[in-house]
């Protein structure tokens, strides 16, 4: 593994060799670059791969090409890859070529998220989570858990190299840190806040409000009916198992939604999609160390990591009929009570029967 060097700040200065040198010096003989994420790529991973590929394309000549592992799902990442005209090859159809390196971004490799095969050339992982992978032999590691988002730390790439910022690229930019930050600036370092300086006089405003205002199909309105239907609280927290979801990334979705609930800390949403329970989590407190929550949560049963206030999981089901998915809900509402330390109690319905028969029938 390299070794690493001292971060640098977004004005440049550095004491030791730059981070972006060394990755670039790396890719110098390669003949193409290929960057993967995590399942369902976010804004975050796809601002990445197009920051990264700027600078590959600009000071080597190489050319790169991005990849999708899992549907894009969600409205506003669908508008984003849409608006931006960019594409993306499914992960099982990036087979390497002769010369050709893989570059994985915010995510790590072995951590479960994602479906990339060991046997691909990975030359780097750039990514800030603090979940963490089977990084031995990797030539090239930049992980700096301290940063709100991937896209910050790309971003300090491109400024080190002194190199222009198109207004698509800077939308990309931007968006994937604001949803990484998800406007909560204690997440946020110095160099997050100076790469969003940076970037906004750059992107696109109207572009980046058409990606933000994104139009949502009827599915997503009876997901969150149903969601709210079935979600109960205990204490401090709630949960809201979703039957089915449509897409996976309603999971995130809903969670968003409850967790400005006055009357709750933590919020997480539980919803089968083909085969698997979804997971994710919200936290309203600080230290919330949600992913690592998270993680002890599932322990065997799957795959989490996350955040300080946000996290998801997927939990593989025996079978999804009724009754099995029941009994891993019994138990997974077990474990995220004894996780908070939430006495065992029966839950209160957000929104109680009475009141959705009363609905039902004006």
């Amino acid at each position: 593994m390299a070794p690493r060097s001292a971060e640098p700040g977004l004005n440049g200065k550095h004491t030791t060799a730059r981070r972006s040198d060394r990755f670039l010096h790396g890719l110098k003989d390669v003949t193409s670059v290929t960057f993967v994420s995590h399942v369902h790529p976010d804004p975050d991973s796809i601002g990445s791969m197009m920051g990264l590929a700027h600078l590959i394309e600009v000071c080597l000549g190489k050319p790169t090409r991005f990849t999708r592992d899992g549907l894009i799902s969600r409205a506003e990442n669908r508008a984003m890859v849409d608006l931006l005209d960019l594409e993306l090859v499914p992960i099982e159809e990036a087979a390497a070529a002769e010369g050709e390196v893989f570059v994985m971004v915010d995510s790590q490799p072995n951590t479960g998220r994602h479906n990339l095969t060991g046997d691909v050339p990975l030359y780097a992982v750039i990514d800030h989570h603090d979940t963490p992978g089977d990084l031995d032999g990797v030539p090239f590691v930049d992980v700096r858990r301290s940063l709100g988002a991937t896209c910050s730390l790309v971003t300090s790439y491109l400024m080190e190299q002194n190199i222009a910022v198109p207004p698509d690229l800077a939308t990309g930019l931007l968006y994937g840190i604001e949803t990484e930050l998800s406007g909560y600036p204690r997440e946020a370092s110095p160099l997050d806040d100076g790469a969003l300086l940076y970037l906004y006089p750059l992107a696109d405003k109207d572009l980046l409000a058409r990606i933000r205002n994104a139009r949502l199909p009827q599915s997503h309105f009876e997901c969150i009916l149903q969601a709210l239907q079935s979600s109960f609280i205990y204490d401090r927290l709630i949960i809201s198992w979703a039957n089915d979801l449509p897409q996976p990334e309603l999971a995130a979705e809903v969670a968003d939604f409850l967790i400005r609930f006055e009357e709750i800390d933590w919020a997480v949403c539980a919803g089968v999609c083909e085969d698997k329970l979804i997971l994710s989590a919200r936290a309203a407190v600080e230290d919330a160390r949600a992913g690592e929550l998270l993680k002890q949560v599932v322990g065997k049963l799957g795959r989490a990591g996350g955040h300080d206030r946000r996290a998801g999981g997927t939990i593989p089901l025996p079978s999804t009929s009724a009754s099995a998915v029941e009994q891993m809900r019994s138990e997974l509402r077990r474990r995220l009570l004894d996780a908070l330390h939430i006495d065992e109690c029966r839950g209160q319905r957000l929104v109680s029967r009475r009141e959705m028969l009363q609905n039902l029938q004006s």
